[in-house]
């Protein structure tokens, strides 16, 4: 009893200790570039709080409000709730490990595969609902297991709660839920189906989840509708499903591959392991799922820290009489791995560096965007040039007459473009920013008329059509760094809208 009692302890503060260290990683390195493009976004819907929105389901707004309260909203305000999502990430899949029956090893080769995984070393560095989403997959599966263990029945009731919750920060989760329950089917426990407390969970997770779906009633599933769009474009880079798996090796950093790909295997084919088969099935109709959808690469991130669980109890298995070096040599290899490439997704170096640094080690990550043709990693590019941009604009706005500022409105082709006049804006002196893109479309026009706006575009083909006057005041001034796109931007002054902007704004609408 005593020995259970210390290894829990040292455990305890194994998970711990690499969790702060992950912590402190990115207290480290969050404020090294700038605001990245959608966190511009997110911080104007955390300021327009709702059940829901166009591109993304409402909880993370909610957060981020919460956070822009209490911590404000500099670059370093801004990341410390992401920050400590990806420590408890590492925690949780610590505490996975322990329930799957790992030891101080097993324990240690799970925190140290997820410490060393690119994905989520980049996604604990800036705002996005990502962060979050790897903490309701692991916690589902984590109450399962402890389920499996014989935990009591009630159990079903949090897990309803965070299945609920994880719906409501990505509506992904809604996609992990039914690879559970299918893979719940595919084994012992789908006698939990026979029982009142697995539809309870469900009732639950719908019930948290309600709001939202409202939401999306009311206005025709706009989130359908958006992802029906971008089906239909040539937005994302489409990959064969070997390409598809190539990807997720990189992204998970292709040292920690033995060690979530053993966990894998140690699921299917041991005998202690086929006691949390529904660990393997999940992750395998998951990746059928986002496989046959065509989603991005980073879609099924969320459901590695469960692999990596897996793998660390396996490997403490298998080396347990015999290559007994195998476990810190495995520990070491992640580590060093992970200090190498931590540059190509940590803002460590500077940009010119950061390129040096990636043609000597011929490592970049997947591009996931069919227009993304920067120099920089798009993580890296999309937090260059915004200040820059906003203050072109407001150099054109003071330029204007004083009867003129009164009425202008500011129209951008992109929710980062609106969100960076939202966010900079202010300290310019300009009015708020209107955009048909995503879910400034639902914002509206607001009183404004048409009479006189200043429009971002690359182009001013759609403008002549639209105004009697358009005068081309020159491109934005931005950074080196950013992205192309951004760098050919116009800034438009337009006069006299041929029709009232409110019967114009249906036919503004892009969601892509």
């Amino acid at each position: 009893m005593k020995t259970a009692i210390t290894d829990h302890r040292l455990t305890t503060r194994i998970v711990a200790g690499l969790a702060v260290v992950a912590l402190i990683v990115h207290l480290l390195t969050i404020h090294r570039y700038g605001y990245f493009r959608d966190e511009l976004y997110y911080i104007a819907c955390a300021r327009h709080l709702d059940f829901g929105y166009v591109d993304l389901a409402p909880l993370s707004a909610f957060l981020l409000r919460i956070e822009l309260i209490f911590f404000g909203s500099s670059l370093f305000a801004l990341r410390i709730f992401p920050a400590l999502a990806s420590a408890l990430t590492i925690a949780l899949a610590g505490m996975l490990a322990r329930e799957l029956g790992g030891g101080v090893w097993g324990i240690t080769l799970a925190c140290t595969g997820m410490l060393g995984c690119l994905f989520f070393l980049a996604v604990g560095n800036f705002y996005s609902p990502n962060v979050y989403e790897p903490l309701f997959w692991t916690g589902t599966i984590y109450l399962l297991c402890r389920i499996i263990n014989g935990a009591p029945s009630r159990t079903w009731i949090w897990l309803g709660v965070v299945a609920g919750l994880g719906i409501q920060n990505k509506h992904s989760m809604v996609f992990f839920g039914v690879a559970t329950a299918l893979a719940i089917l595919l084994t012992p426990e789908r006698r939990q189906f026979a029982r009142k407390w697995i539809w309870l969970a469900g009732l639950i997770a719908f019930v948290i989840a309600l709001p939202n779906i409202i939401w999306q009633i009311e206005r025709s599933w706009p989130t359908w509708v958006l992802l029906h769009g971008i089906a239909q474009s040539n937005k994302n880079v489409v990959l064969t499903p070997w390409e598809f798996f190539a990807q997720q090796i990189t992204l998970m950093n292709p040292a920690t591959f033995p060690l979530w790909f053993g966990g894998l295997i140690w699921l299917v084919a041991s005998r202690e392991g086929r006691r949390y088969r529904i660990i393997a099935f999940t992750y395998l109709i998951a990746l059928a799922e986002f496989i046959v959808m065509h989603g991005k690469n980073y879609y099924l991130a969320p459901a590695y820290p469960i692999l990596f669980a897996a793998g660390g109890v396996a490997f403490e298995r298998i080396c347990a009489l015999r290559f007994r070096w195998l476990k810190p040599a495995i520990a070491v290899l992640v580590i060093v791995s992970a200090v190498v490439l931590a540059p190509v997704v940590l803002p460590i170096l500077s940009p010119e560096k950061l390129l040096a640094y990636m043609r000597t080690i011929h490592f970049e990550v997947p591009r996931t965007e069919t227009s993304h043709t920067a120099a920089l990693p798009q993580l890296y590019a999309d937090q260059f040039g915004w200040e820059e941009m906003v203050r072109s604009v407001a150099r054109v706005y003071a330029s204007l007459p004083p009867e003129e500022q009164k009425r202008p409105a500011i129209f951008c082709q992109n929710y980062g473009e609106a969100g960076a006049i939202d966010f900079f804006g202010s300290k310019y002196g300009l009015p708020p920013a209107l955009s048909g893109h995503q879910n400034y479309f639902y914002w509206g026009p607001d009183n404004y008329s048409g009479e006189i706006m200043i429009v971002l575009d690359d182009d001013a083909t759609d403008e002549r059509e639209q105004f009697r006057s358009v005068e081309d005041r020159g491109l934005v001034e931005s950074s080196p760094w950013a992205m192309p796109w951004e760098q050919r931007l116009h800034i438009f002054v337009c006069r006299d809208l041929k029709i009232p902007l409110r019967e114009l704004w249906p036919k503004v609408r892009v969601w892509l």
